[in-house]
């Protein structure tokens, strides 16, 4: 089971569609803050913020070259959720497998039963109107 903290860091840090944007733009490889800010209609400062709380949940690193801050991915801090999703996997994977095994039964039940219901003979059906 994952450390329950690390997963609420985690999936706090994962709450928030700017920090996922950041993790989907780190996701294509180390960028500099500076870069990474481009896109976003936001100051450096709440970039830095945002920052802060996806190396607190284990999510990215960041390093230092020079006057350089490069960003990258921790895809390490991916592994409680993983970990946390493999009990619901099996969950999810037996009711599909039900699901599955009931849509047999009804698939088998309608090929039994005839296609078109107006080919059956009903009482009184065939019989013309009488005068």
């Amino acid at each position: 089971m994952a450390d329950p903290d690390r997963l609420s860091a985690t999936f706090a840090a994962l709450a928030d569609p700017t920090r996922r944007a950041i993790l989907a733009r780190l996701a294509l490889g180390e960028t500099s803050v500076q870069k990474l800010a481009q896109p976003f209609d936001i100051s450096l400062p709440a970039i830095s913020k945002h920052l802060k709380v996806l190396e607190h949940a284990g999510l990215i690193t960041r390093g230092r070259d020079a006057q350089m801050r490069p960003c990258r991915i921790d895809a390490a801090g991916f592994i409680g959720v993983d970990h946390w999703l493999a009990e619901y996997r099996t969950l999810w994977g037996q009711s599909m497998d039900k699901l599955e095994s009931y849509l047999e039964v009804l698939k088998a039940g309608e090929a039994a039963t005839p296609a078109n219901p107006r080919n059956v003979t009903r009482k009184g059906a065939g019989r013309g109107r009488q005068k």
